[in-house]
């Protein structure tokens, strides 16, 4: 499918392909074949897939049953090692089998070897009936029309930026940021790349993530995609609901105008106001100010004498906040700002927290110093407004940083610590920024 170049004034939404999307749901799906008899010193993380040492030769006679079918053996030439036997295309493949914590046979790492399998068959399929296709994917990119390419439309053909698992350890959030960070990512549901238009397939890692302005690409599509992204102004259609470094580089801003107008118009009226950010605005009045900041952007008009009620500022603000799709605490530095938090010695945890405010992205970085300088000066005036570290932690702990992924005992047992979190970067804010 031909994806039309347009006039750089005229905007069209891209045209998604859905010819690898239709392969995935074609591939074989996983067939567990059983062991009936116990096995001796079956390893605790295998069930009854898990056959002991059999040769070749049997595991291929008891996968012939079915596409998709499979079994895990130990190998009879190096005892202690195990091979996950696959059928596909009608033959049995053999990959030699990890287990760290979880199972892998190759980069991708598995909480389950259902879930292994499952991606594997995806792959194989899709790398078997359209290894044409994907081989031509980067041929007419849509990449100009979906909201992040530069307003110089210069060649994209750059050195490919590195693509990471995790940040790492040192990264100055505020240091030059020129360069396309991208680390491999599990998209949750279909997703397409913003590359090529086309499916990202198979069930997790399917392809990478710009750690600066969201753009999710396949890996093989990353390396065309040009160092110096930037989304276009004119493609960022809303504020709220906007990734931040997406929406502080279409902007070309240090921080978010939400954040930088909100914090202006209640530190000149309304530092003294009691109960400051813990009481709460009309709801229909913060929504009118979210539409306000979508549609007018810098223009919006929060003044008082639009908006009498400081709550209905303080409200938007951290509405602003909730509504993130990537919080201000990034799920990526979540964990180490909640080991900071359990930390008990006071200098163990402010250099604990040195160490992972150095992980978020340098907008994110830079929204967080601005908002903990503000809710110092709202500490300050804790005489009038009623407002300490700890009152102001517990309504930004759970606002500013969201578990990622947790299960809902572990995310309830956070909900201390992410106050504890806030209250030690309010405290000390003048220290860690």
């Amino acid at each position: 499918m031909a994806i039309h170049v347009f006039d750089n004034d005229e905007y069209r939404p891209p045209v998604w392909k859905s010819y690898l999307y239709q392969l995935q749901q074609e591939a074989p799906h996983p067939r567990r074949v059983t062991c009936t008899c116990e096995v001796e010193n079956r390893p605790k993380y295998y069930g009854r897939e898990y056959h002991g040492m059999i040769s070749r030769e049997e595991a291929d006679h008891l996968l012939s049953v079915a596409e998709g079918s499979y079994l895990i053996r130990e190998s009879q030439r190096q005892p202690g090692t195990y091979t996950l036997a696959l059928r596909f295309g009608n033959q049995t493949r053999n990959f030699r089998l990890y287990y760290d914590g979880k199972h892998f046979v190759g980069e991708k790492r598995f909480e389950s070897i259902h879930d292994l399998v499952t991606d594997g068959l995806i792959t194989l399929y899709i790398e078997t009936k359209a290894a044409e296709y994907i081989a031509k994917m980067t041929i007419n990119p849509i990449y100009e029309h979906v909201g992040y390419t530069t307003l110089n439309r210069e060649p994209a053909l750059k050195k490919p930026a590195p693509v990471t698992r995790d940040t790492p350890d040192g990264k100055e959030p505020h240091g030059d940021d020129s360069g396309l960070e991208q680390r491999v990512h599990t998209f949750r549901g279909p997703h397409w790349c913003e590359y090529c238009a086309n499916f990202m397939w198979g069930l997790i890692a399917q392809g990478v993530k710009c750690a600066d302005c969201g753009l999710n690409v396949h890996k093989q599509c990353s390396k065309m995609v040009p160092n110096d992204c930037k989304p276009d102004l004119k493609h960022v259609k809303k504020v709220y609901s906007c990734d931040l470094t997406t929406l502080v580089k279409a902007h070309n801003s240090k921080r978010p105008m939400v954040v930088d107008m909100c914090i202006r118009e209640i530190e000149s009226r309304g530092l003294k106001s009691e109960g400051l950010y813990r009481v709460s605005g009309f709801s229909d009045l913060i929504e009118d100010v979210k539409l306000s900041f979508d549609r007018d952007g810098e223009k919006a008009d929060i003044s008082v004498n639009v908006y009498e009620d400081i709550n209905i500022i303080t409200g938007a603000l951290k509405l602003y906040f909730r509504d993130l799709p990537i919080p201000v605490i990034t799920y990526d530095a979540y964990p180490r700002f909640i080991e900071a938090a359990k930390l008990a010695e006071p200098d163990e945890r402010l250099e604990a927290l040195h160490e992972a405010l150095k992980l978020l992205p340098p907008a994110h970085y830079e929204t967080l110093k601005y908002l903990m300088a503000h809710l110092k000066r709202v500490t300050q005036n804790e005489k009038d407004n009623l407002m300490n570290a700890e009152n102001l932690g517990i309504v930004f702990g759970p606002t500013l940083m969201r578990a990622p992924d947790l299960d809902a005992m572990t995310a309830l047992n956070d909900i201390r610590y992410q106050r504890q979190v806030v209250e030690s970067l309010i405290k000390n804010e003048d220290i860690l920024f």
